[in-house]
């Protein structure tokens, strides 16, 4: 029995570099996973959230950029607008030009009347009719006067006629220049807004662009990592089933009583497990007082309603019952330290 628990002993410990790194590291791989498709769930959401801004974003920037098309439209009919006013404008001034030269004209022609009127005596009717060599003369020397009067006439008349179109004309130019000043700095000012608009819109839908690109490529990464972690777990996974596998034939009977019993089993746990902790001997209790086929701490034993003080001084039917509801399907594999050295736990 002793030399077949040193032989036990020195088998464990020949296992133990292969199987505990192993089962640490599947450990760790697991949380790495488990944190991975956490940090994956975490980036889709926000990727999502953010391409769902962008085209929030996307629509706004359209709707401002029709916007200021519309605009641009009504600062174009408006440059249109001041374009022929400006036109008008300067024929209305060459036609104010030509209405001072009339004025001018017609202020000489006034002033040459007046010279002559004052210069030359007044005829009298006595005059004319003393004067003239007959009725024929003198009805037209009196068509002639009543046609020097008409035209003094409309000669004041042209002069009075002359000063108010040009004031009249003068009154629309300068209400023109106004409106067309007023207006273009409206519309300016309207499309300059929506131009400084359109322009922030499309900075925070770039930036949103950007910020689901970099969450995207972060989920990339984060997936391309898991999946190596999940690759390397299977390797490590199925070498721990390898190693299992080679301890899976059970050892050949032992002779003697208490606590050299050994046997082939069926076991309450897995047979690695029982392997790793007793090499399936009936064991007596070692420095910490774990003893029988499953290593039982006298604690335990007891709790579990054991009916002797110590595990291997009951029968294998007992341990085997006893470790079947401390096993508890699995979820009590925490209670064999060799779980986790095999890869089970």
């Amino acid at each position: 029995m002793l030399a077949a628990a040193a032989l036990l002993a020195v088998t464990l410990l020949a296992l133990l570099p292969h199987l505990a790194p192993g089962a640490q590291s599947s450990g760790t791989l697991r949380n790495q996973i488990d944190r991975q498709r956490g940090a994956e769930q975490r980036l889709s959401s926000t990727a999502a959230k953010l391409g769902a801004l962008e085209a929030t974003a996307s629509k706004a920037v359209a709707a401002a950029q029709g916007r200021l098309a519309d605009v641009q439209h009504d600062y174009d009919i408006a440059q249109g607008r001041l374009t022929a006013t400006t036109n008008d404008l300067r024929a209305t001034r060459q036609r104010l030009v030509r209405l001072h030269r009339r004025l001018a004209q017609g202020r000489q022609i006034l002033a040459d009347v007046l010279v002559a009127r004052y210069t030359y005596e007044k005829p009298d009717v006595v005059d004319l009719v003393l004067s003239s060599s007959g009725f024929a003369d003198l009805m037209e020397r009196l068509s002639f006067l009543k046609r020097v009067q008409r035209r003094d006439a409309q000669i004041v008349g042209a002069v009075r006629t002359a000063r108010r179109d040009a004031a009249r004309d003068e009154g629309r130019l300068s209400r023109l220049r106004v409106g067309q000043q007023r207006q273009a700095t409206i519309v300016t000012r309207q499309r300059d807004a929506m131009a400084s608009m359109t322009a922030g819109l499309e900075q925070r839908r770039a930036a949103l662009a950007e910020a689901r690109d970099a969450r995207l490529a972060a989920l990339a990464d984060t997936r391309a990592s898991r999946r190596r972690a999940e690759r390397t777990l299977g390797r490590l996974e199925a070498e721990q089933a390898r190693a299992a596998r080679q301890f899976s034939a059970p050892a050949p009977a032992g002779g003697g009583g208490g606590g050299g019993q050994s046997s082939t089993g069926p076991w309450a746990i897995p047979w690695a497990i029982v392997q790793c902790e007793s090499g399936g001997q009936n064991v007596p209790p070692n420095s910490a007082g774990a003893s029988g086929y499953y290593q039982f701490m006298p604690a335990t034993w007891q709790a579990l309603g054991g009916s002797t003080p110590n595990a291997y001084q009951a029968s294998k039917a007992e341990q085997d019952r006893l470790a079947a509801k401390l096993w508890n399907g699995g979820a009590g594999a925490g209670n064999w330290d060799c779980a986790a050295m095999v890869g089970i736990r």
